[in-house]
């Protein structure tokens, strides 16, 4: 194995980089990466030691978003939360959509981020 050193004084350093991915971590992945710095260690080195935190985090978020989404449309449609609703009393379908997020947020947060 080829490895470049760099010259500091009298040592040699070995050139050692991450691969940066710039993946995009929104909310769920920061709260799963929280999560598993305080409550699951092993794990979170692991993955920081063989550079996969980063694309587990985003694979984190993305799922979360996505099961958000599913489930407000379902919950929604099943509620009878329409356009016809936004229509005619905008106020109760906000409330009534907030009360759907605030649901479907907590469902994905005990099954995807903490656990």
């Amino acid at each position: 194995m080829d490895l470049a050193y760099t010259r500091n004084g009298d040592n040699l350093f070995p050139a050692l980089y991450l691969e940066d991915e710039n993946l995009p971590i929104g909310k769920y992945g920061l709260l799963r990466k929280s999560y598993l710095k305080e409550h699951k260690r092993g794990w979170y080195s692991s993955l920081l030691l063989t550079g996969k935190l980063d694309a587990h985090l985003a694979e984190i978020d993305h799922s979360c978003n996505e099961r958000i989404e599913l489930i407000m449309n379902q919950l929604a449609r099943r509620e009878g939360v329409t356009e016809a609703l936004k229509a005619s009393d905008q106020m109760e379908w906000v409330r009534r959509m907030n009360s759907i997020r605030a649901r479907a947020e907590e469902i994905v947060l005990s099954e995807l981020v903490y656990c």
